[in-house]
């Protein structure tokens, strides 16, 4: 398996991965290909940071990390959002999905972003550094529960004094 960003040939066969991965997800709206479709279309795209996982020629996996703002009064500061990640189902609980937020924490931490937000399980996401975005004094925009609006700092420290509010992609 290797991991590569995604191209804009790829677009039709990463929106039916998404579909059908969403199809078997625990928790899924069933719009998160039209959510990738927008992020793509959207200002805050990072083609570097829209990763695919593939082996003997097969994608089996993608993520996408996109640009997002807290803001507090006359400030911003850019983060990123992970948002949509997808395994095909006969691959997960391989590490696949791991590998593709790993690789996505060292090509962002490369390009410069140092903090990454996310919406999400914190069982699952809580062993990648994930813990509540309130703890860091940032709110959020949307009626989800705070358990579940989740964090973590790329560089240590990155979030510290920031207490802002972000607002999510719709």
């Amino acid at each position: 398996m290797f991991i590569r960003p995604e191209t804009p040939e790829e677009f039709e066969e990463l929106y039916q991965l998404i579909e059908t991965a969403f199809k078997t997800a625990e928790v899924a709206s069933g719009t998160e290909q039209e959510f990738a479709d927008r992020l793509r279309a959207g200002e805050n795209y990072v083609p570097d940071l829209a990763l695919v996982a593939e082996a003997d020629g097969k994608i089996i996996g993608h993520v996408m990390f996109t640009k997002l703002r807290i803001t507090g009064g006359t400030w911003e500061h850019t983060v990123l959002i992970l948002a949509p990640i997808a395994v095909v189902k006969e691959f997960r609980s391989q590490g696949i999905g791991s590998a593709l937020i790993r690789e996505g924490f060292a090509r962002a931490k490369a390009l410069g972003y140092d903090a990454v937000i996310l919406v999400g399980s914190p069982l699952y996401y809580g062993r990648f550094g994930f813990t509540e975005l309130a703890g860091f004094g940032i709110s959020h925009s949307e009626d989800f529960p705070s358990m579940y609006v989740l964090g973590v700092e790329l560089v240590p420290g990155a979030l510290a004094g920031i207490n802002g509010y972000v607002e999510f992609p719709a």
